[in-house]
């Protein structure tokens, strides 16, 4: 059985059709992408700010013991005597994450009459730890009873769980304040505002405490120092793309 060979068009018919099919599918997308850039070019941008202030309740405390002596010999002795009593007080009060964050020794000079003279070394162990605030004012008393003759700092800051629940809420508010922002504008000129097409979270942060806000007093007719830790502030910013 023979097969007859299928006649090929000119190339000037060929040319027609790739020239039809072009228009065809030209006159499909552009539509499209006009109708994708006019959305693009009615978009606002607006970024919302959200802050949520939470209690610490947790206070993160550096102390040590410092020894002076005549001898590096008895001054490392006593440290050693010093910070074994502190650090198994601490341990006997569940302290968390009590770590030693300093040991040093160093001679000790008289520089009198212009004159540099030995008279001796001092030594100090210093460790860290957290506690829940309200229990930081009778320990630290209690340390110091135990050998405790430094107090290096005491920061502050909320424990996790409250931590992760205000990102969330600061978050929710930064998002309802780019959007009232967005209303505001809109409703300014006479605009509707139709749908978000673009989010971006620039952050859910906690910046530390400063330590100035920590209140250490003695109370009176009370034998236990008071320490206030005061309140963490947690932000967030949301910036959305509204169309309209």
């Amino acid at each position: 059985m023979n097969l007859s060979p299928v006649p090929r068009l000119p190339k000037m018919a060929q040319l027609s059709i790739l020239a039809v099919s072009f228009s065809l599918f030209s006159s499909l997308v552009s539509p499209m992408n006009a109708s994708a850039q006019e959305r693009m070019l009615r978009t606002l941008t607006v970024t919302g700010q959200g802050k949520t202030e939470i209690p610490a309740t947790l206070a993160q405390v550096q102390l040590g013991v410092e020894v002076q002596r005549e001898t590096a010999t008895a001054v490392q002795q006593e440290v050693a005597r010093r910070s074994s009593a502190l650090v198994e007080f601490l341990q006997d009060r569940n302290v968390e994450q009590l770590q030693t964050t300093g040991i040093q020794l160093r001679p000790n000079y008289d520089y009198r009459d212009n004159q540099r003279r030995l008279i001796g070394y001092i030594g100090t162990n210093i460790v860290s730890f957290r506690i829940s605030t309200e229990q930081a004012g009778q320990l630290l008393d209690e340390a110091v009873e135990i050998g405790a003759t430094r107090i290096d700092g005491i920061n502050f800051t909320a424990n996790d769980n409250a931590i992760a629940a205000a990102q969330k809420e600061a978050l929710r508010e930064a998002t309802q304040d780019a959007q009232a922002q967005a209303d505001t504008v809109l409703n300014a000129l006479n605009l509707t505002r139709e749908e978000i097409v673009g989010i971006q979270i620039n952050g859910a942060g906690v910046p530390p405490i400063p330590q100035p806000v920590a209140s250490f007093s003695r109370v009176a007719g009370d034998e236990s120092t008071a320490i206030v830790g005061g309140e963490q502030t947690v932000r967030a910013s949301v910036t959305l793309q509204i169309s309209y």
